[in-house]
């Protein structure tokens, strides 16, 4: 990994380039998410416009706000955003140690699934986050049955303390969660 110009990539590994986020991303974040195998462990994501305009904001408000978040991901030379992976600032609303924290996500478009992208994009945020942030506890929260995200984790160094029911009366949405460092 190595840290690039102000005006690139924010991190470089040997396959990908992770920026911050830009207003230009509104469209290639929709694509993101636009398979719905992809979306099967996002809740209630769509993509809509409206809603993926919504977190993309939120991520830079995360930036300005924490001087951290997620990062678009783009293969080495490459202009399509293939995933969206980094830690944000959270506030999930139930407590269990999910409000007011850092939160490690990745969301990786279909087409690049089984290639290893989270594994090495989230190294190298880690790496960044202590670096830059220092050591500490970064809490993670998968969907009940996720096990592609749950060996991600596991190989990052994240470990279950619990488990949140997400769900409303109709149907039960049960998240695991896991944290690293701290």
């Amino acid at each position: 990994m190595t840290v690039a110009a102000l005006d690139g990539p924010a991190l470089v590994t040997e396959r990908f380039e992770l920026w911050k986020p830009q207003a230009s991303d509104l469209d290639d974040m929709i694509r993101l998410i636009a398979d719905e195998e992809t979306r099967t462990f996002l809740g209630q994501a769509q993509p809509e416009p409206k809603g993926v305009f919504e977190r993309l904001e939120r991520n830079a408000g995360s930036w300005s706000l924490r001087g951290y978040g997620t990062f678009p991901v783009r293969r080495r030379g490459g202009d399509e955003i293939v995933a969206n992976c980094g830690v944000f600032h959270s506030w999930r609303g139930f407590g269990k140690g999910m409000d007011d924290v850092p939160e490690a996500g990745w969301i990786v478009r279909r087409d690049h699934w089984g290639q290893g992208l989270a594994k090495e994009v989230m190294r190298a945020a880690l790496e960044w986050f202590d670096k830059t942030h220092g050591q500490r506890r970064i809490a993670c929260m998968i969907e009940e049955g996720n096990q592609a995200s749950e060996r991600v984790a596991a190989a990052l160094g994240f470990v279950a303390y619990g488990s949140h029911d997400l769900g409303d009366s109709d149907k039960s949405v049960i998240v695991n969660l896991l944290e690293r460092g701290g």
